[in-house]
Parts: C-alpha cells; structure tokens; sequence
C-alpha cells in the first residue's frame, strides 16, 4: 500500500524545487526526519547538499534527524537561510486574553496597538522594539524586503518565547507581531512589545525577546536589491529552531 506524504517548503526551497509543497508516495507510513530527507533529495540531487541541511516541523515543531514522523502529520521543511508578582502575572495575563499577543500579518503594523497588549496597571515599564527595512546594508542598496513564514509554527515559537519570558522575569509581560509580503524602505516588519514591573527588567527581556525571535521563528526574509536578490536570516549565526535558552 502506497502512502501519499505532503511537506511544505519555505524561503527559496519553492524556487529552487520548483513547487510550494512536495507530494511524495511511500511503502512506508512512517519513516524518520533523516529519511524522509534522504527521499527528497533523491528526487532532487542538484539540491542534495541544502536538503541535508534543512530542518523538518511535524505538527509545528523541529524534529531531529532520529525522530520518527508520519505520513498522516502536517510536515514541513525549513531551510537555515543566512528570531506578590506571582499575582500579577495571572492579572495582567487575564487582562490582555482578549486580542492575540503573538500574531503574523500582512497589513501594515501599528506600533501602538502591539504596545496596547501589554500594558497593565501592575507594570510600571513598558517598551516596544520597532524593526524597519533600512536602505543600505553593506554597501548594498535595499529597494524591498519581502518576508514569508511558516504561520502556526511562527506563532507557536513567539508563544514560547513569551513564555519563556515569563519564566526569566516573573510578570513580563511580551507580544509580538510581524508582518509578511512586502516591506517597503523605512516600513515596520516587526513590533516586540514588553512590559514588566520594574524598568531593569523590561529592557533585558526585550533583547531576549529580539535576539530569540532570529534564532527560532521560522520567519525569512529576501533582500531586493538593484541588481538581485537572496533569502537571508539574521546576522549573528544560522537560524537553529532547536537552539537551547539565550543565557542572560
């Protein structure tokens, strides 16, 4: 009996696969991340060296190389291209369920209403990191960024995130949202929002919140130049969704 597999492809494995998902048909029902790879790539040995590489989300989560996934799971690959407080925790948390803290989008990004989400009267400091596509990079002028992620596993890892933010500095609070599609010269891709009772505290879970968003969201960027383009990540190493803990 054949199985039919199906796995999703992001940032320029479309482009260069020529598809946006793979269709694949198996003896096997199961087969582990490795070799659902090794399967891949026989069909495309051109790209053997990038497929070997790339990472494999079952059901919105990396898996390694050793762990099993089934036909029957939502898969995807995904390439590594060059992120009293007790108290008000649960208060300020009840406070904001009502609009989605962690939120993909392609519409304009309006920093106030990220800002908005986590503001509560148990806080006393509340800061927003703003992200915009810059002109120059160097040397290189920038005439667009277009962004593309991979939706309900992009918003489950900022929910970690906000978690794990939670955990480091009992009653952070953090939101975030980032826009896909084009992004046009000095245009917001990304808000962070963070608020915390004490200011000392806001600040370091911003950088975390930032520096752990390039690191584990599956979110890329291509940078349009004047003559190219490329799919980049961020600039402090290669993005890793398995990576551990920033430490502090």
């Amino acid at each position: 009996m054949k199985h039919s597999w199906t796995i999703k492809l992001f940032a320029g494995l479309p482009e260069r696969l020529g598809a946006a998902r793979l269709e694949l048909a198996s003896e096997a029902a199961e087969l582990t991340a490795g070799e659902l790879k090794s399967q891949i790539a026989e069909k495309h040995p051109e790209h053997s060296n990038l497929l070997a590489i790339c990472f494999v989300a079952r059901n919105h989560a990396c898996v390694s190389d050793k762990e099993l996934v089934f036909a029957s799971d939502e898969l995807a690959l995904l390439p590594p291209v060059s992120g009293g407080e007790e108290l008000a925790v649960n208060d300020a948390e009840d406070a904001v369920d009502a609009a989605p803290r962690f939120v993909i989008t392609s519409e304009t990004i309006h920093t106030e209403d990220v800002l908005a989400k986590v503001i509560v009267k148990e806080h006393g400091a509340a800061i927003a990191f703003v992200g915009t596509t810059r002109e120059w990079t160097q040397g290189q002028r920038t005439v667009r960024l277009e962004y593309e992620a991979y939706e309900p596993m992009a918003v489950a890892t900022m929910e970690q995130i906000g978690n794990e933010i939670a955990a480091s500095w009992p009653g952070a609070l953090c939101a975030i949202t980032h826009r896909v599609g084009v992004v046009g010269l000095a245009e917001t891709s990304v808000v962070i929002a963070v608020s915390s009772p004490h200011r000392e505290h806001c600040y370091e879970a911003s950088r975390y919140a930032i520096e752990r968003l390039k690191q584990i969201v599956p979110i890329w960027k291509k940078e349009i130049w004047e003559d190219g383009s490329e799919w980049k990540g961020h600039q402090l190493g290669p993005w890793d969704p398995t990576a551990g803990l920033i430490q502090q």
